[in-house]
């Protein structure tokens, strides 16, 4: 058995964590505003950015772990290019982080061109989690472009839990604003207190649901998610024999649900990389609702770490080489 004291500690960096999730819940507000004024965000510079083939790794196959990237492949003497490139460039505006746009001249970046083995242009790509997505060729009408790009977004979000990034106006070239004044305490900060206090003392049954409470009524507070998640894991792996679970799953590799309890301890054991990748092998091995449960808990253990880790990063990828 699990003592029923354990903790994250040493497993997760909680301040890392939780400042993760409040960048993505301030990426969400910026986008909601964005969409109720009609207007880009004051960063939509960064939004949309030329490529070339010394960037690419860079701006395009590290930036698509955390963002769907959107590849327009264009030229110069290309007319239908002209008419497709601002459209897409406006879509970026408006999708406000959800995706980002890079251009790419085909006449001074061939072996890109021929690298995505585009036949002619104007193409368009998308890269998420480092995998290359055909979209569309040729000239589309807009509404069936934000169809397209609709079902990007929400298979980056569903498939690998990638939701957009946040924006940063010093990036974009917008001047730097002066710091803001502390914003007083919200009206939930003594109920994640107590939270807090029942994870840490052990009392995981209590945690889960005095998290649950606050998001009942915030359910965007993203401290409460935070804590949900790491709750609920230890709350899972609480009253499980290890050396009966590591034994079951390594005498059945196929068995999904032994897999997923070896995943959660290793986990919570600290074993971070181990965790993902056996989830993903089990991705790989199965279909159907196993392979649908064993993508959903692998999403699960990526809120525990946080999306801003490297091993959450290349769990992602390694995703979505064996979903594509």
């Amino acid at each position: 058995m699990q003592p029923r004291n354990m903790s994250m500690s040493g497993v997760v960096d909680l301040a890392a964590v939780k400042a993760a999730g409040e960048a993505k819940q301030k990426a969400e507000q910026a986008r909601a505003e964005a969409a109720r004024t009609g207007q880009a965000p004051a960063s939509g510079a960064r939004l949309v950015f030329d490529v070339d083939e010394a960037g690419f790794q860079q701006d395009v196959l590290q930036r698509s772990t955390e963002v769907p990237v959107v590849i327009d492949f264009w030229a110069e003497w290309c007319e239908p290019c002209k008419q497709l490139g601002p459209l897409l460039e406006r879509l970026a505006g408006e999708y406000a982080g959800k995706f980002v746009l890079a251009k790419i001249d085909v006449d001074a970046n061939q072996m890109l061109f021929q690298q995505f083995g585009v036949q002619g242009i104007p193409a368009v790509f998308a890269v998420v989690a480092g995998q290359p997505i055909p979209l569309f060729q040729g000239a589309a009408p807009e509404s069936q472009i934000r169809d397209v790009l609709d079902q990007l977004v929400q298979a980056a979000e569903q498939q690998f839990g990638i939701v957009g990034a946040p924006v940063d106006p010093q990036a974009a070239g917008e001047p730097a604003q002066e710091a803001e004044a502390p914003e007083p305490a919200g009206p939930y900060d003594a109920l994640l207190e107590a939270a807090n206090q029942a994870l840490d003392s052990g009392d995981l049954g209590g945690a889960v649901q005095a998290y649950k409470n606050v998001l009942n009524d915030d359910p965007a507070n993203p401290e409460a998610k935070l804590g949900l998640a790491q709750a609920e894991l230890l709350h899972r792996v609480q009253d499980l024999d290890p050396q009966a679970v590591r034994k079951e799953a390594a005498e059945n590799p196929a068995d999904v649900q032994a897999q997923i309890r070896a995943a959660d301890l290793d986990l919570v054991g600290g074993h971070v990389e181990d965790a993902f990748g056996r989830l993903v092998d089990a991705v790989k091995r199965s279909s159907g609702d196993d392979r649908e449960a064993a993508r959903r808990r692998l999403l699960e253990l990526f809120e525990v770490i946080g999306a801003e880790d490297p091993r959450v990063t290349a769990a992602r990828t390694a995703l979505a080489r064996v979903l594509f």
